[in-house]
């Protein structure tokens, strides 16, 4: 099989167990495929975990799962060095956290104070780990998707705007349509009746994960998407326009108080190649950065308080924008 029908395996295995969830699968593989890491944000039970574990369960990959709580240390998840004795001498070895895995699922990442949320800082964007003057190497396959629940503040930590800037996109989980539910309540019945059932019944060999060398063939595909130069200019004009937005508009201007980094435009041209590869084609155009604009752009502007006192939300902002942008 080519790679782009191993990962459209992948997409399509994840879908089974991940119902009415079609944009949230889509961008959990583009996080894949452009190598970056996912934040996703929605109110509880709308399968944010669940489809983690439907990805690494479907690919060849080792996962950890960090639940994060407020007497979580730093150590706890890149781990530490731990004092050794044997009848050959004494020593200090370095024992892994969860943090070394290929998939990482930082639950609740808003429930730890920041000196936690730190710890991830140097694995997400540098991927490494350094603990006691050793810098130890991430596996060559690795991400982190940190999960966060957007109406709960009592006990809560929220994300520093510098590392909110280092995850790729902020994926945005909504309610299920009421048809999809109805298979989500069949689904979820179905396993339990089989997770209940003899193991006799239930013994049957599913079909093997997606290799990792998927992933990075497919990388290499993504790699040689030809992108233009006007298109390269839209991005740019894209991630200019937060900085700079009483050029476009005296309402951006009252809503914008700082715009977006330049990892927005590095994000928008990863995100972009890989949505125009995951739909077969071998160039980008506006409409694959118009469909991850939003993922990408989101967590990346500082609203003001006039803004938020009129009700209008990041994502109607970049509403406003892309239409103000002049396509190329």
């Amino acid at each position: 099989m080519s790679a782009r029908e191993q990962i459209s395996a992948l997409q399509e295995r994840m879908a089974q167990s991940i119902i009415g969830q079609k944009d949230v699968i889509e961008r959990l593989v583009i996080g894949l495929l452009a190598n970056g890491n996912l934040l996703i944000e929605g109110l509880p039970g709308l399968a944010k975990t669940r489809a983690v574990k439907a990805m690494s369960q479907n690919l060849e990959a080792d996962f950890s799962r960090i639940q994060f709580t407020p007497d979580l240390l730093p150590s706890d998840v890149t781990g530490t060095e731990v004092y050794h004795q044997s009848d050959t001498g004494a020593e200090f070895r370095f024992e892994a956290g969860p943090i070394f895995a290929n998939i990482v699922l930082a639950d609740e990442i808003n429930r730890a104070p920041a000196k936690v949320q730190a710890a991830l800082l140097e694995a997400m964007e540098e991927r490494q780990v350094t603990v006691a003057g050793t810098t130890h190497k991430m596996p060559p396959l690795f991400i982190v998707m940190a999960t966060q629940n957007p109406i709960e503040q009592e006990g809560t930590y929220p994300l520093p705007e510098a590392q909110m800037d280092r995850f790729l996109m902020h994926v945005r989980v909504d309610y299920p349509p009421v048809e999809d539910e109805v298979e989500v309540i069949r689904l979820v019945r179905a396993e339990d009746a089989a997770a209940n059932a003899p193991k006799s019944k239930t013994n049957k060999e599913g079909p093997a994960p997606i290799p990792q060398q998927a992933v990075f063939d497919a990388r290499t595909e993504i790699d040689a998407v030809t992108v233009s130069d006007a298109m390269d200019r839209y991005m740019a004009d894209l991630v200019y326009g937060t900085r700079t937005p009483k050029a476009l508009s005296d309402d951006l201007a009252r809503w914008i108080e700082v715009g977006s980094s330049p990892r927005a435009s590095l994000a928008l041209d990863k995100c972009g190649r890989a949505h125009a590869w995951l739909s077969g084609r071998d160039y980008v155009d506006p409409a694959d950065v118009r469909a991850i604009a939003h993922d990408v752009l989101r967590h990346r502007l500082t609203l003001t308080f006039e803004a938020q006192g009129e009700g209008v939300s990041a994502d109607d902002i970049i509403d406003t924008l892309i239409e103000l942008v002049a396509l190329p």
